[in-house]
């Protein structure tokens, strides 16, 4: 499943947010006290990009590099982050539910991010 928005919320205690439709078909799957993790693309990423927003069910993993955080969550192999927590709100938005998670960890690489802007995917400039 691909959220529609994801972003950093807090410091003190590190929380972040993501916006999934209500329509996705995950997205029951998150109450609150669930536990997470946010796979962030690498600018290089475009077509799993498309594929997790696109598939649905357990065909989107198929072929794809992956291995299990110790709570048996999917981390994709390749990517520029990612980030493990816990859901602690849910809250409506219209067509879309907003989650916070609270982060319990994270891991990085020196990549350029994925980026979705104005209805397309776009490069980071410097």
């Amino acid at each position: 499943m691909t959220v529609s928005s994801f972003c950093s919320v807090s410091l003190q205690p590190p929380l972040v947010l993501a916006c999934v439709a209500r329509t996705a078909d995950l997205h029951h799957l998150l109450p609150k006290g669930q536990r997470v993790v946010f796979n962030i693309l690498s600018a290089t990423q475009e077509a799993l990009s498309r594929r997790f927003s696109e598939e649905e069910g357990s065909r989107r993993f198929e072929g794809i590099g992956l291995h299990r955080d110790p709570h048996g969550i999917a981390v994709l192999e390749d990517i520029l982050a990612w980030i493990e927590g816990h859901i602690v709100e849910q809250h409506d938005g219209g067509d879309h539910s907003i989650f916070i998670a609270q982060v319990d960890g994270a891991t990085s690489r020196d990549l350029r991010p994925l980026l979705y802007y104005r209805g397309g995917y776009a490069e980071l400039e410097r």
